[in-house]
């Protein structure tokens, strides 16, 4: 996985990462917070290492879905620009 794509992963989850399963989640944070590889998830929760990658990719298409129909995320990054460009501004 590129970064700026697991960077992108790490704002959705945080953005709406309430929204997914408890396993989902669970799992999802062991992969992005823990950065733990998928066998050393699938070895901790003693299932297969397939199912893990199954449930990341899940969750990570309902995440990109959230967004999709909320873009809660892009409002925050052009919120975030326009801040930067009145900083700017005021230096000026």
């Amino acid at each position: 996985m590129k970064v700026e794509e697991n960077v992108y992963l790490c704002k959705l989850f945080d953005a709406y990462g309430e929204l997914l399963s408890l396993g989902q989640k669970k799992i999802l944070s062991y992969y992005l917070d823990n950065d733990l590889t998928l066998s050393e998830i699938a070895e901790n929760l003693g299932i297969s290492r397939q199912a893990i990658r199954d449930s990341i990719l899940k969750a990570e298409n309902k995440l990109r879905r959230y967004e999709e129909k909320l873009c809660f995320i892009k409002k925050i990054e052009a919120y975030q620009k326009e801040v930067e460009n009145l900083k700017l501004k005021q230096k000026k």
